[in-house]
């Protein structure tokens, strides 16, 4: 995009200084831009030797012909017709901010070598203005005009360094995505070569083990969290996706917590990193949970502290299916009675203590304890002292046990 300037008001000093002292000055100026340019450039690399130059087709500094540019187009505003702005593009400029982005640094240096240049060109058309003797008052306003026409170049710059961020920043997501579908692939067949090659794209070391989860995103619009360059994040998941390295490195669940504050989601457990998908599947699984409002739906829950939530609660058909048959003996129980002599049951089952312990549990007299596991006994018959049946109905017991603790907020809030 060109930069332009703003012609001189039509009462403004340097308006009124005769035309053909203006055709001197100008005449003069750029007679001297190429020692000018030459001199800039020296000083630019003496400042600051860290910058990188660019050459063109001729081998020539690109640097060298920015400068000339743009020194030649400020000198030629000075000309133009009937006060019109001079129209020159500066792609250079823009090529320099884009180097920045290329370097890995920021546009200050950049900014700070412009101001350099600015201060040096100041100094020769200063002195140039003495020798064709341009009123002082003239002189400053084209300082002035100078100064607007550097932030013209630093717009070119800023706006070839945002083009260059937004296109690495792009390249990178394109190749993070990549990497995340290959990790949680079935790559266990493919080559070792290929994981670390599209890790090493994006700078990624590879962990030994990790966690994978899947994201709710507060809205639509939600700007991504700062997890940090060591965690994958694929943000154009209509359910983010997020693989999170060694993730039992100390501090990092902490940290993780933090960064995720009003975000809702879940974490799958630590896996080695060829079983990434396993750990993708649970997290999968507790989403599913969290949407049926069997686990808590507003945080970012990690799979390894909800465990028998996933494993009980998943297998909903299975679990019904099996109290049918493990729980029929309560059929023929008045609701709130079968209630309590399934409570008294759970209790026993998880205990294996007797009367005074479970009922300190229940919170009733232990003789309420002692009546009631009577009549399981005689309810469930040799079926009690059975291990496998045992087990069955504290399965079932504990499943049901917690779909209540997890679908009484629902109800309430309701």
């Amino acid at each position: 995009m060109p930069t332009t300037l703003r012609p001189f008001e039509p009462h403004s000093a340097w308006h009124a200084v005769p035309p053909a002292l203006v055709r001197h000055f100008a005449a003069t100026a750029l007679a001297e831009v190429p020692d000018l340019a030459e001199e800039i450039l020296r000083e630019i690399r003496n400042g600051y030797p860290h910058l990188r130059f660019s050459l063109d087709e001729s081998g020539e500094p690109m640097a060298l012909v920015g400068i000339r540019h743009a020194l030649e187009g400020f000198v030629r505003h000075l000309l133009a017709e009937e006060g019109s702005p001079a129209r020159e593009h500066h792609e250079v400029f823009q090529k320099f901010g884009r180097a920045e982005v290329r370097d890995g640094r920021s546009l200050d240096s950049l900014q700070a070598v412009y101001r350099l240049g600015v201060r040096l060109s100041w100094r020769r058309l200063a002195e140039i203005g003495q020798r064709v003797r341009i009123p002082p008052p003239a002189m400053y306003e084209l300082a002035d005009a100078g100064y607007e026409y550097l932030d013209g170049l630093v717009e070119e710059s800023v706006r070839g360094y945002a083009e260059a961020a937004a296109r690495r920043a792009g390249e990178r997501l394109r190749l993070q995505q990549r990497l995340m579908d290959l990790v949680l692939s079935d790559h266990r067949d493919a080559p070792a070569t290929d994981l670390a090659e599209r890790a090493s794209q994006v700078a990624w070391t590879l962990p030994k083990t990790v966690s994978v989860g899947l994201l709710l995103r507060p809205a639509r619009e939600s700007v991504a969290p700062a997890v940090g360059t060591e965690i994958l994040l694929d943000m154009e998941s209509e359910r983010p996706r997020i693989v999170i390295p060694d993730p039992e490195t100390g501090g990092r669940t902490e940290q993780l917590r933090s960064t995720l504050v009003g975000w809702a989601g879940a974490i799958g457990p630590p896996v080695p990193l060829a079983s990434a998908a396993k750990s993708l599947r649970w997290a999968e699984a507790a989403l599913g949970l969290m949407e049926r409002g069997l686990l808590p739906r507003d945080q970012v829950l990690h799979c390894s502290e909800h465990i028998e939530s996933l494993v009980l609660l998943q297998s909903e058909e299975l679990i019904d299916d099996l109290a049918r048959r493990c729980l029929a003996p309560l059929e023929h129980c008045a609701p709130t009675h079968g209630k309590r002599l399934a409570e008294t049951l759970l209790a026993w089952l998880e205990t294996r203590g007797g009367a005074p312990e479970i009922a300190t549990r229940l919170g009733v007299h232990p003789q309420t304890v002692r009546y009631r596991l009577r009549q399981i006994r005689d309810l469930w018959g040799e079926e009690i002292d059975d291990p496998d049946g045992r087990f069955a109905i504290e399965l079932v017991l504990r499943a049901q046990r917690l779909r209540e603790r997890t679908e009484a907020p629902v109800s309430k809030s309701r």
